[in-house]
């Protein structure tokens, strides 16, 4: 079974702007509301491919009882753990004449420690030995930044498979834990490590030390149009970009976590687990919102997606 956990979930508003300008007045041409969260579109994706995951996280108010519903119509199984104020909006900006996406967060509210023990609680209770645990995007502004490293190392030791999908200190505490595969962009992987990428053997080069020091076993580096690498102890293997319209790039990298971790835990070989999960990504910017790609245009773009092995 795959559980993902969103402890900062969102309601994502994306707002369509046609020459959207600063310090002016912009007319709306469209809006919508989705369920968002980085943890949340890994079982949006997921569910799409006709898989099954379990949804935890902490939701709130309106917007978090707008979050649970919309989740069950989808038929994704969910188990929060509820907090007294609201959940929190994120708004996205998409300008189509410009080709501009602006994302505006908000950061998300405190939390009492007891909710974030009942969550450690549901996962220790919950996983067994095989399963896949996602553990995604921020965190809410009172919790340490070593909580996905602790819950890694605990549920390394029940042979868990932990995907780790985060950013700055959560990401750098937490690859110290050993998670099974992590899957930072390049900006990501950039701030990892204090430094420029120059060049694709540098960026190999450097995600094996991380391979060989904390036990990774898989590590996804998403390059935007540049395509993607993914990093084993045996293998490099170099992704070129689909070319497709790009409507809206929110969940692009929480699609590709979600077919990556409906892929493995299904058994399909590696080669066949990257190009499903690059198919899943470019087939949700080729949508508005938060809308995930669905599974015919998945199984179309996996056909197309060319891999390369290459050399350090």
């Amino acid at each position: 079974m795959i559980y993902t956990v969103t402890l900062n979930p969102a309601v994502d508003q994306t707002i369509i702007i046609d020459n959207f300008k600063i310090n002016e007045v912009n007319r709306v041409v469209d809006a919508r509301e989705d369920v968002g969260g980085k943890g949340i579109n890994v079982s949006k994706m997921i569910k799409n491919l006709k898989g099954k995951s379990v949804a935890l996280g902490i939701i709130g108010g309106n917007k978090g009882e707008f979050i649970e519903e919309q989740l069950k119509s989808m038929g994704i199984d969910t188990d929060f753990v509820k907090k007294d104020t609201n959940t929190r909006t994120n708004i996205k900006i998409v300008d189509k004449v410009n080709d501009t996406f602006t994302d505006i967060n908000e950061k998300g509210g405190e939390v009492d420690y007891t909710i974030i023990k009942n969550i450690e609680e549901k996962i220790l209770k919950t996983v067994k030995t095989g399963d896949i645990l996602v553990l995604a995007g921020s965190v809410p502004s009172n919790v340490g930044s070593d909580i996905y490293n602790k819950w890694i190392k605990m549920c390394n030791e029940k042979k868990v498979k932990v995907f780790l999908d985060a950013d700055g200190d959560l990401l750098k505490q937490g690859v110290k834990a050993g998670p099974y595969l992590i899957k930072p962009n390049i900006d990501e992987l950039e701030r990892l490590f204090n430094k420029k990428i120059e060049n694709i053997n540098q960026c190999i080069s450097l995600t094996k030390e991380l391979l060989f020091k904390y036990g990774i076993e898989i590590i996804v580096v998403s390059m935007g149009g540049d395509g993607a690498l993914v990093i084993t102890k045996n293998n490099c293997i170099k992704v070129k970009a689909l070319k497709v319209e790009v409507k809206s790039t929110v969940g692009a990298g929480d699609s590709m976590v979600g077919a990556l971790a409906y892929a493995l835990d299904n058994g399909y070989p590696l080669e066949e687990a990257i190009k499903l999960s690059v198919a899943a990504s470019t087939a949700t910017i080729s949508h508005e919102g938060t809308i995930m790609g669905n599974l015919d245009e998945i199984e179309d773009l996996k056909n197309k997606v060319e891999l390369e092995m290459i050399g350090e």
